[in-house]
């Protein structure tokens, strides 16, 4: 009985280790701001749109969109700049617009791929990368 217990305690920790495992590990090793989060976050739903557009869906809006304009940036002020304000205000714009259920998904999903590559071009290249992959 006694290794019954003790079976059973061992399966729990080896449990609750391997939920600790599955943790998001910042990709900074400084830490991540809440706008590089944020962005890891506005990607993954792009990709969930992209999935639901090529299955002739419409997508669903689950991210808070509108901290884009308030997130703390890892360089404050690229991010208090104009031209940053002006594309997350267009990248907001482009949400609402999913979220109003807008009659032509497939020609908003490129228009926010199109409004996060220019912003990047602008302002941070790093991701350019990522964001060619959201592209139908």
């Amino acid at each position: 009985m006694k290794i019954f217990y003790a079976s059973i305690i061992l399966m729990v920790f080896v449990f609750l280790g391997a939920c600790q495992s599955e943790q998001k590990v910042p990709l900074n090793p400084n830490g991540d701001s809440e706008l590089a989060i944020l962005m890891r976050e506005m990607f993954e739903e792009g990709m969930n749109m992209k999935e639901a557009i090529a299955k002739g869906e419409h997508p669903k809006v689950k991210l808070k969109f509108k901290d884009i304009l308030t997130a703390d940036a890892t360089e404050p002020d690229k991010a208090a700049s104009d031209v940053y304000k002006a594309y997350a205000q267009s990248y907001i714009s482009i949400m609402e617009g999913f979220e109003n259920g807008a009659s032509n998904p497939e020609e908003l999903y490129e228009s926010m791929v199109s409004n996060c590559e220019s912003c990047h071009k602008a302002l941070c290249p790093g991701p350019l990368v990522r964001i060619k992959k959201l592209k139908v």
